[in-house]
């Protein structure tokens, strides 16, 4: 059996690993593949503080985006309910739908926070009502809102 390269890859590759991670390769991948193609760079000490260097900063940014979606759930918390007004029909059924996008503007409007509406869930608002919404403001961050639905 012949001795394993390691490798520092570049970029991110299927099934091999993520850009920083140090993998082991046979020699022939690496020789023939990885390093031809710059997908990945021999594994020095200087390469390795380098990749290590980037790691603890890409950490410290993802724990300073952790606090800043901390703070965020906060301050929707505080609002009590968020109100959107809606056409109404017979029995107190709305035209159309709630959407996340309405939802993410009234929040932009009263509490003056830029949410995407893509981490917005709402549960199906077919009439008037209080309705809660979840929120997903990071990983494991996620904020629980009041939506009332009122006539216009």
């Amino acid at each position: 059996m012949s001795k394993r390269i390691q490798l520092v890859l570049t970029q991110d590759i299927i099934k091999l690993g993520k850009s920083g991670d140090l993998v082991e390769v046979a020699p022939g991948y690496a020789r023939n593949y990885l390093i031809p193609k710059s997908l990945a760079t021999r594994a020095t000490p200087g390469i390795l503080k380098q990749v290590e260097r980037r790691r603890e900063l890409e950490r410290q940014r993802q724990l300073e985006l952790k606090q800043q979606a901390e703070a965020q759930k906060a301050a929707l918390e505080k609002v009590d309910s968020f109100t959107i007004a809606k056409q109404v029909g017979e029995a107190e059924a709305i035209f159309g739908t709630v959407t996340t996008q309405e939802v993410a503007d009234v929040i932009q409007q009263i509490a003056g926070l830029e949410v995407d509406r893509r981490g917005i869930t709402i549960p199906d608002i077919s009439k008037l009502g209080t309705y809660e919404a979840e929120i997903k403001l990071y990983t494991d961050v996620t904020a629980k809102v009041n939506i009332q639905v009122v006539a216009s």
